[in-house]
């Protein structure tokens, strides 16, 4: 009796597993599968904006979370990844605190600081040795058909909508990933990015079209120049706007309220949560909500165990 308990506590523990060690099908499957399950967390997803990324698995990939991990001045640490707002813990089991608990415990002692963030099921109160951050992201239901959800726009959303039809703006799908990188590179309004960024979302966007999950759509102008881009990425029956760009004239004639809007209207009247991605920033907020979105929380945990005096460069 005492050995069959102690074979159960062995399988049921939470395990580090390095990458070439990870069962990619059992990985994906459990993402398939879990009540949380997003795009972010699919291994082919993974591969691109955390190429090095190392795995903590409860049983036989029931539960799961990814490990963003890099290495800096010798120093190994976690962080969240470009283009993947949401990470944590996934599972098609109930995720409780004891197992959140568990799960943070877990990660190996070798990563010195961590800055990751926990997706909005990854609910926790407190962690002893981590700060807690909490941040919004808004989503919208697209269950209803367009007219009801239409009819939740704000003023101010109609009218640039309207604005942008004034101006002749027309949406076009399916573009082809080379169009739009000039626009991202000139509008120079996306902070961070950087080169490796823009490498990083060439294969995101190839990969995401091969898997039959990613959707471009483009603003155009009356000189049919593009104006302004939107990237949405979609898995579990939900939609992540993970690029938003627009030139300043796309600014002036409301393109991006135009291409949300036609989008909403693409995939109205189905079981799709469309994820806004954000954001904490009261202006952007402001623009999700006045298509009727939802603010929802999701937190940042941080841990700095830093040795002197690289522990004061990251406080």
């Amino acid at each position: 009796m005492y050995m069959k308990e102690c074979l159960i506590e062995q399988r049921m523990e939470v395990k580090h597993i390095i990458q070439i060690d990870i069962d990619i099908k059992k990985w994906d499957n459990c993402i398939a599968k879990s009540i949380n399950g997003i795009v972010y967390a699919y291994s082919w997803y993974l591969d691109i904006v955390s190429p090095d990324w190392e795995a903590l698995v409860y049983g036989d990939y029931e539960t799961v979370m990814p490990l963003t991990l890099n290495h800096k001045y010798g120093v190994s640490y976690l962080y969240q990844p470009f283009f993947s707002q949401q990470l944590g813990i996934f599972s098609y089991n109930k995720i409780d605190e004891n197992l959140i608990h568990s799960f943070i415990k877990a990660i190996p002692k070798k990563f010195k600081f961590i800055e990751i963030n926990l997706n909005k099921y990854n609910r926790i109160d407190g962690l002893e040795g981590f700060t807690i951050k909490n941040n919004k992201t808004y989503e919208l239901d697209l269950i209803e058909n367009y007219e009801n959800i239409f009819r939740k726009y704000k003023k101010n959303n109609i009218r640039n909508i309207r604005k942008a039809i004034q101006s002749k703006v027309s949406i076009l799908k399916g573009l082809m990933p080379n169009d739009i990188f000039d626009l991202v590179k000139t509008s120079g309004k996306i902070p961070g990015l950087k080169e490796i960024h823009l490498n990083m979302l060439r294969q995101l966007i190839a990969a995401a079209i091969r898997y039959k999950s990613g959707y471009l759509y483009g603003a155009y102008n009356e000189q049919n120049t593009l104006c302004a881009v939107g990237f949405f990425v979609y898995s579990n029956h939900k939609a992540c706007f993970i690029l938003s760009v627009s030139s300043d004239e796309g600014k002036e004639h409301g393109a991006m309220f135009l291409l949300i809007d036609e989008f909403i209207k693409d995939f109205s009247n189905r079981n799709i949560i469309l994820d806004f991605e954000g954001s904490n920033i009261d202006s952007i907020a402001r623009f999700y909500k006045g298509f009727g979105a939802n603010p929802y929380l999701y937190s940042t945990i941080r841990a700095n165990k830093l040795p002197f005096p690289f522990k004061l460069l990251k406080n």
